[in-house]
């Protein structure tokens, strides 16, 4: 049955933008579709534990996103300290001169820093700032700011008002998708207190995420369970955000920017999500008023993840998986596509797989099945599989494979 037309396109595609904690992630979210990609310099950023980028990759990176029409947001929303404050104007300044579009800014301190030293840099308030209420929207417009990161835990009706309440050039920006954080809008001093990582200085060691037990003050040798049954209980696991189903209702209620977390993540990652997301707003705008493809909703389940939510904006908690804290890896990268060579796909290794398995290919564009009847070594000596960490295989398909495709395979 023929798809029926719509009669109005939405008024507006809504941004969508990807981290990219380093080159390579940067470079999955350009290639996948991304309109904007946010990431961090060595200091000042919410995420120590990805590469992120010296000031010379900087530059690159920009080079790259602007010849390709994406824009650039560095993140600078950590609360520095005092002896902080002296090298961040030369790094304001410097994220000027390159051509970087947005500085997204949690403290009221940087923001003044920010206007002196890089007045032509757009600003943006961070999800850090806490911004729940139209005021504190219109407070940092007085400031100089000219979008809002919105607090993860702000419902789409109260969204909706926020919009309604603000100036019309001000900007909302919201996450869609990735980890949630058990504190309000990541405003968290667990990692701090128990192993000296400040959470708020990009370096959680993510405590919410462990297993916990019970103990009794005379009996501290002996542990107890939280729940009833198991080994223990994480109580304070919150499952992960996807919102790639509602897309038209952040869009009405007021959102310009869908956000992607997951700087810390894979480059497979960036790619996957970066392009079901791509895909869904791509369909809704055609089609409005119509349901998701199942095949767009299921690339989100091809990443690790945690179970899935729809966070605060429907109303309630985000929910919680108290019972386990690992990852659902149903599906694992089994090799990169690093070339062709004629008839054959030259394949990088990344997890073992075997001749005559199924593969699924995700490549800008879309993803489609195949299955590896033909393999070869390098010695071009017909194998049955590829055990070894990036070992070169070669595979004879007719399959339209581009250099840079990831091959899946189910996991188990």
């Amino acid at each position: 049955m023929e798809r029926r037309k719509p009669e109005l396109e939405l008024r507006r595609k809504p941004e969508l933008l990807s981290p990219a904690g380093d080159m390579e992630r940067l470079e999955a979210a350009v290639r996948y579709g991304a309109d904007a990609v946010y990431l961090g310099g060595k200091d000042y950023g919410m995420r120590a534990a990805p590469g992120n980028f010296t000031r010379e990759e900087l530059k690159r990176a920009v080079e790259l996103c602007h010849g390709s029409g994406v824009r650039v947001y560095v993140t600078c929303n950590t609360l520095p300290r005092n002896h902080e404050l002296r090298e961040l104007p030369g790094f304001l300044e410097y994220c000027g001169t390159v051509g970087v579009d947005g500085l997204i800014i949690s403290d009221l301190g940087v923001l003044g820093l920010a206007r002196e030293h890089a007045p032509g840099v757009q600003l943006h308030m961070s999800t850090q700032a806490g911004i729940v209420n139209y005021a504190a929207a219109k407070a940092c417009y007085d400031l100089g700011a000219r979008r809002v990161v919105l607090a993860r835990e702000v419902p789409l009706s109260e969204i909706k008002e926020i919009r309604e309440n603000i100036p019309p050039d001000l900007e909302l920006e919201a996450f869609v998708h990735g980890s949630m954080c058990v504190s309000f809008s990541g405003r968290c001093l667990l990692s701090n207190y128990m192993t000296g990582r400040d959470a708020n200085r990009g370096q959680c060691a993510q405590p919410c995420r462990w297993e916990y037990y019970l103990t009794e003050k005379k009996r501290p040798q002996e542990h107890f369970t939280i729940v009833e049954q198991g080994d223990g209980t994480y109580i304070m696991n919150s499952n992960d955000l996807c919102m790639i189903e509602h897309i038209p209702r952040l869009i009405e209620a007021g959102v310009c920017s869908l956000k992607i977390e997951g700087r810390a993540k894979s480059a497979y990652y960036v790619a996957c999500v970066t392009a079901a997301y791509r895909r869904a707003i791509d369909f809704f705008s055609r089609y409005p008023g119509e349901s998701l493809p199942p095949e767009i909703l299921e690339e989100t389940g091809k990443i690790s993840h945690r179970a899935y939510s729809t966070g605060f904006y429907f109303g309630g908690g985000p929910g919680q998986t108290t019972d386990r804290g690992q990852y659902i890896k149903d599906y694992q990268v089994a090799a990169v596509c690093a070339g062709r060579m004629g008839d054959y796909v030259v394949l990088s290794q990344r997890n073992r797989f075997f001749r005559g398995c199924t593969v699924d290919v995700l490549q800008p564009g879309g993803a489609f099945t195949g299955e590896l009847s033909e393999i070869y070594n390098e010695d071009w000596e017909p194998i049955e599989s590829a055990p070894h960490a990036e070992m070169r295989v070669y595979w004879k398909t007719g399959l339209p494979v581009e250099e840079g495709a990831y091959l899946r395979i189910k996991a188990g």
